[in-house]
């Protein structure tokens, strides 16, 4: 898996005129990254927000919440941040810890609902977003073998 897709082929394009443009999956794929990455600081900001006490009322500062939401939303407040950058500068390892942020929430509200609660529209957005990352990578995988088996003029 390429670690800087967008990186990479724009140095190919300043290397030389005819250089490789990305294709219209690559583009999409970046622009599918970096709106998980600013969803993905917006749940940070929320999260924070909750354990300072800037929202719900103060309800939710650290030092008010039950043990397991302090544990949780100590992880996720450092999670989602964490894979916003990674998810904003295309490395790979950013939508490791998206996934790892997206399925601590899922677990929460799917396996401890009695704790954290049920909110189905938060799992469903996190299981689409995984979806979606899925087909991206199927058609990337797919463009490029048929790229690679295409006949170049280039080749000797």
């Amino acid at each position: 898996m390429r670690t800087n897709l967008a990186l990479t082929v724009g140095r190919m394009l300043a290397d030389s005129a005819k250089g490789l443009r990305p294709s219209l999956t690559e583009t999409l794929f970046v622009l599918f990254l970096r709106l998980v990455a600013v969803t993905s600081l917006w749940f940070a900001l929320q999260y924070w927000a909750m354990l300072t006490g800037l929202s719900l009322g103060g309800a939710g500062r650290f030092d008010l919440l039950p043990t397991a939401w302090k544990a949780a939303a100590t992880a996720l407040a450092v999670l989602f941040p964490v894979a916003a950058v990674g998810l904003w500068l295309l490395v790979s390892w950013g939508p490791v810890i998206w996934l790892i942020a997206a399925a601590t929430e899922i677990a929460m509200h799917e396996v401890f609902p009695s704790v954290f609660g049920i909110n189905r529209l938060l799992v469903f957005a996190h299981v689409a977003v995984a979806a979606t990352f899925l087909i991206f990578h199927a058609a990337l995988f797919l463009q490029r073998r048929r790229q690679a088996r295409t006949v170049r003029t280039d080749s000797p």
